[in-house]
């Protein structure tokens, strides 16, 4: 009897076979400002506490700025200022109980538990807390200043340049938001495509795809709207991002249109793969969806470029014309009905996500 294979075996692999140098020069042109907001931020602190306050070792000033700003790029002023307030929080508190007890190893296991439930009661933020405990573990091992509260003042020096420079050096949202914004229509055009696949086969699998892929829209969506809020906070502060505040304000609304888009469009993937249970090709439901698919294509494009927004719109209007189910497909089944009545919703977000008021979009639409 031959021998079984085995169900594993060795794989030959090299040391640097996941590391991509590529992927790693997008990460560093990606994070170049804040890093320059980290750098220019702790060298003030650290120039006004040692050189013009003349603390000795204003070590805190440098930790404070530093886990502030990070290199998340979700570094608005509110967001900055949440870390601040929770790292002074842990310093106020190790200040205290260093004037009532020396430091040893009870005392920091007091002040932690002491600083960690402080901090859990003052916010819901899971990311509070330890960046409170961390300081706190920092201070109560650094020696006393010359005067109480030395610390704690190095460390609201770090805090208050970490703010100073994500208003006059902020951190240029756009790029990051329409990063997201192509991620959401290419995953949008994704699942579309799998849908009129479906619909033009009479494939039951692909049109399941579809449904799949458009499920997984939550995730992008929700990024791109984390991403606007940030970018609109910074717009606020800075005087520099001014003249971002109107464009941002569109990608909003642009992005709240594509959330409810994206829910329609997982209704519309519902009732093709009920619809293709059959196994019957439908071609001529499948080129109603592809003309949704190539005017949201359109509303992708005008997410970069706002001029291309009447274009998308135009385009919508046409096939909003033609959503009446009964003179579309007058002879088709009840099914195939449904899926054009499902589009109607689908495309009034489309228009809003393109410019058009809500109400006039509605109104493309021919009553049923």
């Amino acid at each position: 009897m031959p021998e079984s294979d085995p169900l594993t075996q060795i794989v030959p692999t090299r040391w640097h076979a996941g590391y991509r140098p590529r992927v790693g020069l997008l990460r560093l042109r990606e994070s170049w400002v804040a890093i320059v907001q980290i750098v220019v931020a702790v060298t003030l602190a650290y120039v006004v506490a040692r050189l013009v306050l003349g603390h000795d070792r204003p070590l805190l000033a440098a930790t404070v700025t530093v886990s502030s700003l990070g290199l998340l790029r979700d570094a608005r002023p509110s967001q900055v200022l949440h870390t601040v307030v929770g790292m002074l929080t842990g310093i106020a508190i190790a200040e205290v109980l260093l004037l009532v007890a020396d430091p040893g190893w009870w005392q920091l296991a007091i002040a932690l538990a002491v600083t960690l439930a402080v901090a859990r009661f003052l916010s819901p933020s899971p990311q509070f807390p330890i960046s409170a405990a961390v300081q706190t573990a920092i201070a109560f091992m650094l020696p006393l200043g010359d005067v109480p509260g030395e610390r704690l003042l190095d460390g609201a020096i770090g805090g208050a340049f970490a703010l100073l420079v994500t208003a006059l050096l902020p951190r240029n949202p756009m790029r990051a938001v329409l990063r997201d914004a192509h991620a959401v229509f290419e995953g949008f055009d994704h699942a579309i495509a799998r849908v009129v696949q479906g619909l033009r086969r009479g494939d039951r699998l692909r049109a399941e795809r579809g449904l799949s892929r458009a499920r997984d829209l939550q995730g992008p969506v929700q990024a791109w709207a984390a991403g606007l809020e940030s970018g609109q906070a910074i717009s606020r502060m800075s005087p520099f991002l001014q003249g971002r505040r109107q464009e941002l304000a569109r990608l909003v609304r642009m992005q709240e249109a594509m959330d409810l888009a994206t829910r329609n469009l997982r209704v519309v993937a519902r009732r093709v793969h009920y619809a293709v249970d059959d196994g019957e090709e439908r071609p001529e439901l499948a080129d109603v969806v592809a003309g949704v698919q190539r005017a949201a294509a359109l509303v992708g494009a005008a997410a970069e470029d706002a001029g291309r927004e009447e274009e998308a719109r135009a385009a919508l209007r046409a096939i909003a014309a033609t959503l009446d189910p009964a003179a579309l497909l007058p002879r088709a089944r009840l099914g195939d009905q449904s899926v054009v009545a499902s589009l109607r919703p689908l495309v009034v977000d489309l228009l809003v996500a393109a410019g058009e008021p809500r109400a006039e979009a509605a109104r493309a639409i021919p009553r049923i």
